[in-house]
């Protein structure tokens, strides 16, 4: 990650690829006080462990950055939807559906993409999408590989109705493959992993690379904090940069760190790391208000509302600023 640039004070109201976004007035500093963000044990948060353990958050003029950690998608939402922490690392279509159900907050920076981590696995008997019609379906209802399914069998013409779904765990999904009790599973890493060591005979027949962009995370702040402590918004964003910086240079001792952090050693989450893709300041300045906003945001929409996730309409507008990004 670059290190935090001093912004000036501007408004300015900016058309970017047909998104109207105002540019808010960004404090020259960041304001005292801690800022408390809630995270999960998934390590496409990572950046913020090794920010922590380096000191950034303290090089970026941030007084006190509490990183908070949740055990469960309704716990970090709760404490969200109470001001009990000011931003939150969780999946892109959760922000969504949080937003359309007029929680206050807003989507300031693309954090990952997962593209092996989440999955489709089968036996050796299936080879494609429409093979799958009439066939049984391990996966979590809810969550991201409820999403990559349904995004999975509209790709081939299909929908759920096409399959027989046998709802469950992610982390029951791939042992339910390995068993024959199922014909397929959708899972995440590092289920994905234990799954094709235990079966030699299980391939990946769908999976986030075949959709970019859908099952990604972005960092969530309350509206409250972006208008009273935009200078605290801008600086954390500064971090994650430099941090992601630092561990493209420093790889391995960087994943060790946050592998710490989960709860779990690096060489088990290698094939994990490989299949997530971490987004620069520079690559956030492309993507967050142009096509993330454009296509990618149309895109997750349609999957989470199929998928019955997302029952409110909501706009690229209300969900994403990406005036703190391009500021920088």
């Amino acid at each position: 990650m670059i290190s935090y640039r001093v912004l000036q004070k501007s408004l300015v109201v900016t058309l970017c690829s047909g998104l109207l976004m105002t540019s808010m007035s960004f404090a020259a500093a960041p304001e005292p006080g801690a800022l408390k963000m809630g995270v999960e044990p998934w390590l496409g948060y990572g950046q913020w462990h090794v920010a922590n353990h380096y000191g950034m958050f303290k090089k970026h003029g941030l007084e006190q950055v509490e990183v908070i950690n949740f055990a469960e998608d309704k716990d970090i939402n709760a404490a969200l939807a109470s001001g009990q922490i000011d931003a939150a690392n969780i999946a892109t279509h959760t922000a969504m559906g949080m937003i359309a159900a007029g929680l206050p907050v807003k989507v300031v920076l693309l954090l990952d993409q997962s593209k092996t981590a989440d999955a489709m696995l089968t036996g050796s008997g299936i080879t494609g999408l429409k093979e799958l019609k009439g066939k049984s379906v391990a996966y979590e209802e809810g969550t991201t590989s409820d999403i990559l399914l349904h995004s999975a069998l509209a790709s081939a013409g299909m929908t759920i109705e096409d399959i027989k779904p046998v709802p469950m765990p992610a982390s029951s999904a791939g042992t339910a493959l390995i068993a024959k009790r199922v014909d397929a599973a959708v899972t995440y890493e590092p289920y994905l992993s234990v799954a094709r060591k235990n079966d030699a005979s299980v391939r990946m027949l769908y999976s986030g690379q075949n959709d970019p962009g859908l099952i990604s995370d972005v960092l969530v702040v309350r509206d409250e904090v972006l208008k009273n402590r935009p200078g605290q918004v801008a600086a954390l964003i500064g971090t994650w940069d430099e941090a992601l910086n630092h561990y493209n240079g420093n790889i391995q001792t960087d994943r060790a760190i946050i592998a710490r952090e989960v709860g779990a050693t690096a060489e088990d989450l290698n094939s994990a790391f490989d299949g997530v893709k971490y987004y620069t300041l520079a690559e956030n300045k492309q993507v967050l208000g142009a096509q993330f906003s454009n296509e990618t945001f149309q895109h997750v929409l349609k999957a989470a509302t199929d998928a019955g996730i997302i029952t409110a309409p909501v706009t690229a507008a209300q969900v994403i600023d990406a005036s703190f990004v391009n500021a920088q």
